[in-house]
């Protein structure tokens, strides 16, 4: 299509595509430090000096200067246009490119993006020197209740919104400031301001550039307590965070980056020395959100309240989070006392009480399996198999990898095999085990496929264990293979359940250790499981203890060792 592409766009795709995905399938990359690096692709050398940043989303080389953006470096790399970079990109975060059709005046775009821009930074000049005016003795006063020194208010560019209603409309252009959100028209004509009598909450980019404003009430006036900007071309609350960029002026590497839901608790943890920390905007997370965040760390921790309504927000935080949990991603669940939110929370306990907390922050795959199982007793066949269609579906989000084989085979250990395995039917337990593949005993059968030699060092335990059948019916197979000389090509040529082995997958670089730490859990597993059955037992005869009954609850809900990375 012809035409140009407006800069707007431009700005907007670089603000979502993270260069290491551009790159690492065409040049590999190792981390290193904050940065990854390799051997540059645009001049022979042995030693890797081609560094990403993903802080910086830029590119260069210490050999050759090779340097730019993603989208220089495809035009480098793939030998594209600048147009056909840009579509490449699109394509891939699922973005169409626009067009400006010629004589359209369309070229304007960028022109009015930098107004709007530049408004927005002499609106959020304005409101902090409002601070300092008499009128705003009133903001001034709630920080100082709230604890907020001047030296923080300063460093998020805090300000104050007077209580006129055109304040800003008698200063500034009307027409501008309807288009970035300041200002509402009037049914009769003219305009008032959007916000009045607020204490200001500048929202920046990453480039430090004020894109929409937050807006805290003061008084008793009809309204939200809290006021956002609304969606303008240089604000889209889904693709936005609170605190980012004082974030990364605070901050060197982070080693993780901590999500909360209000302004104040930016704020307040930043003041005690907690800088890594940002805020959605009233909005559910979105993977936009988490994209943004993980070029910056590898390690996310959602801070909600402990009711209902935290929990909703932080299980759309998983749904959100589960197609991206990519290799060295993690995602952390920090659960709040009734009644506290961060800012409480550390003001009353201090720095050192909260980052406790955060250490015993629960990882996404127990949240996951802990809220998929509410209210069900997994004691019971039926509600194993809710659990696993709950599971099921959610678990195909995952990129294929090691942890989404873990969190199938902490779903296949939950589940129990009589959840996955229906031995009265074949091609029933064909269906049953593709809800949850590849399980451990699936994966420990396709290590032996490849390297039979290894069936010799496994523990006598678990051969006696895989020959009884307690670990399925296609490691059953297999080990009775094993024991009678017979290659495993010829003697699963059959059966119903080879097809979920994936053959065709590159054996992993230590069979031997993944075969072990395979084989130890799943004989882990086998202890469990008849712990379980004892405990049941004892339960319908002569009942349990407390501490039995402690027991059992933990045992149905026990995590499943690391399963080792292929």
């Amino acid at each position: 299509m012809a035409g140009r592409i407006p800069q707007s766009f431009i700005d907007e795709l670089l603000a979502r595509v993270d260069i290491v995905e551009v790159i690492h399938p065409r040049v590999p990359l190792k981390k290193a430090g904050r940065n990854f690096v390799a051997c540059c692709p645009f001049h022979d050398e042995k030693t890797p000096s081609f560094t990403v940043s993903p802080h910086k989303q830029f590119y260069y080389c210490f050999g050759c200067g090779a340097s730019g953006s993603a989208i220089g470096f495809l035009m480098a790399h793939d030998h594209l246009t600048f147009p056909e970079a840009v579509e490449t990109l699109a394509a891939q975060y699922g973005m169409t490119v626009p067009r400006e059709a010629a004589g359209s005046g369309a070229a304007s775009v960028p022109d009015r993006h930098k107004e709007l821009l530049q408004l927005n930074q002499e609106v959020a000049v304005f409101y902090a020197r409002q601070l300092r005016e008499p009128a705003g003795r009133v903001a001034v006063q709630y920080l100082r209740r709230r604890g907020v020194d001047g030296v923080t208010a300063k460093r998020y560019a805090l300000g104050y919104a007077p209580g006129g209603w055109e304040t800003l409309c008698r200063r500034f252009d009307r027409a501008r400031l309807q288009e970035a959100g300041l200002a509402i028209a009037r049914e009769g004509g003219g305009c008032y301001d959007r916000f009045r009598h607020r204490l200001m909450f500048p929202i920046r980019n990453r480039r430090g550039q004020v894109i929409g404003f937050g807006g805290r009430s003061l008084g008793e006036e009809a309204g939200p307590k809290y006021l956002n900007s609304p969606e303008t071309p240089v604000f889209h609350k889904g693709k936005a965070v609170y605190g980012l960029y004082e974030m990364l002026q605070a901050c060197g590497r982070l080693e993780r980056i901590l999500v909360v839901e209000g302004y104040m608790d930016v704020i307040a943890l930043a003041q005690q020395g907690i800088a890594e920390v940002v805020a959605t905007l009233g909005t559910a997370v979105t993977q936009d959100h988490l994209r943004l965040l993980f070029r910056h760390s590898s390690v996310l921790i959602f801070c909600f309240d402990g009711d209902r309504a935290g929990r909703k927000a932080a299980w759309r935080a998983l749904e959100a989070a589960l197609p991206l949990i990519q290799e060295g991603r993690k995602v952390f669940f920090l659960w709040l006392p009734e009644g506290e939110d961060p800012d409480s929370l550390i003001r009353k306990e201090g720095k050192a009480s909260f980052l406790e907390r955060l250490r015993r922050a629960e990882p996404l795959s127990d949240y996951f399996f802990h809220a998929l199982g509410e209210g069900l007793d997994l004691t019971r066949l039926e509600d194993r198999a809710d659990l696993t269609r709950r599971a099921g579906p959610l678990l195909r989000k995952l990129p294929a990898g090691p942890f989404r084989r873990m969190m199938q085979a902490r779903l296949a250990e939950l589940a129990g095999e009589a959840a996955v395995e229906n031995k009265d039917s074949r091609s029933q337990a064909g269906r049953a085990f593709a809800l949850n593949r590849p399980t451990l005993a699936q994966r420990v059968v396709f290590l032996l496929f490849h390297h039979p030699e290894l069936w010799r060092g496994v523990p006598d335990s678990f051969r006696e264990a895989a020959l009884a059948g307690e670990f399925g019916e296609l490691l059953a197979a297999a080990a009775n293979a094993m024991e009678s000389g017979l290659s495993l090509e010829e003697a699963l040529r059959n059966h119903p359940q080879r097809e979920s082995l994936r053959l065709e997958e590159i054996p992993p670089a230590d069979p031997e250790g993944e075969l072990t730490a395979a084989v130890r859990t799943l004989l882990e597993g086998r202890h469990r499981r008849s712990r379980l059955a004892w405990l049941n037992r004892k339960a319908d005869t002569e009942g349990l203890t407390p501490e039995e009954k402690a027991e059992l609850r933990r045992l149905l809900t026990a995590r499943v060792h690391d399963e080792p990375e292929s």
